[in-house]
């Protein structure tokens, strides 16, 4: 292997690492909503889309084609986009989170459906099809490759800081009435809890996490687009990480996501060695490949590689 070779294989690493961070960050949103609160949430790719755009938009230069010419340091785009995406799921909540499970699925795959076609199809903000170019991405004034070890050791930080507030809130009692909530709403509505309020605070708390990525991802590949935020990988990939990783377990969430993203992405680097003319059915092959490894890991680990640790509380006998 030569120098060129060798490098070549870290850029990659460094990548693989990086947006499996990113994903790391959605799982734990998907962890608050469904993990810790039973809130079935179909509509990832509209809070990540949100997030996304948002940020891009505060953080480009002026253009004829899209919105923008704030140029907005990055990390006031990355706020940005958690503030809107906090506002919007807050909306949401209040129209959908009355529903109850595949009800609140459909719902939220419809309503995630809309944000899409409307960041889309308003070419005034987004530019459209085009997408939006020339985002900035931290570190940019280093040399190759520090600043992309730089956004990835970012990338890193941030998920480490979430896991340890997301850990601690939930081995609070904000925690256990959530898990009260999930597994028998009407016992936490009959002690007084206000079920609607908490499960909005959930949906907002995960949402924001989405939204966050979202914001990453435009400013890791400089560009924004609908091709991006598909919800082939941003949700359908998130939930298959999720159920992998182990559902209620954050540990197993960040695991999820790190894993199935390699394997992803190993697939894409194999598929991409078949002959032409089977080139056009390796994106088939690829969901096949993710399908079988679930249905394999769930066959062996039911609640996931590391599944979710009950709390027990320990009292004293006198």
């Amino acid at each position: 292997m030569d120098a060129a070779q060798a490098y070549g294989y870290m850029l990659y690493l460094v990548s693989l690492i990086t947006i499996g961070g990113i994903y790391a960050l959605m799982c734990l949103g998907l962890n608050i909503q469904w993990g810790f609160t039973g809130l079935f949430n179909a509509g990832i790719a509209g809070f990540f889309a949100i997030g996304a755009y948002v940020s891009a938009i505060l953080t480009t230069d002026g253009s004829p084609f899209h919105l923008g010419g704030f140029g907005l340091p990055v990390a006031f785009g990355l706020v940005g986009a958690m503030v809107v995406t906090a506002v919007v799921a807050w909306l949401v909540g209040l129209l959908c989170i009355r529903l109850r499970s595949d009800y609140l699925a459909i719902a939220t795959i419809g309503i995630g459906e809309i944000f899409r076609l409307i960041l889309k199809n308003e070419i005034w903000a987004t530019n459209g099809a085009r997408g939006i170019a020339k985002i900035p991405l931290p570190f940019e004034t280093l040399a190759e490759p520090w600043n992309k070890i730089g956004f990835m050791l970012l990338v890193l930080a941030i998920v480490v800081a979430f896991y340890f507030l997301i850990e601690r809130a939930r081995l609070a009692p904000w925690g256990r009435l959530m898990t009260a909530i999930r597994e028998n709403e009407h016992a936490a509505r009959a002690a007084g809890k206000n079920v609607e309020r908490f499960r909005v605070e959930a949906f907002i708390c995960g949402s924001v996490l989405m939204g966050l990525a979202g914001g990453l991802t435009a400013h890791y590949i400089k560009f924004i687009g609908p091709g991006a935020t598909e919800p082939l990988t941003t949700t359908f990939l998130v939930w298959v990480m999720l159920i992998v990783g182990g559902s209620g377990n954050n540990r197993g969430a960040i695991l999820g996501a790190f894993m199935m993203w390699t394997i992803w992405s190993f697939s894409e680097v194999l598929t991409s060695r078949l002959p032409e003319e089977l080139a056009i059915k390796a994106a088939y092959f690829r969901i096949f490949l993710i399908g079988l490894l679930l249905q394999v890991v769930l066959q062996r680990y039911a609640g996931g590689i590391l599944p979710e640790r009950r709390l027990v509380s320990v009292t004293n006998k006198k």
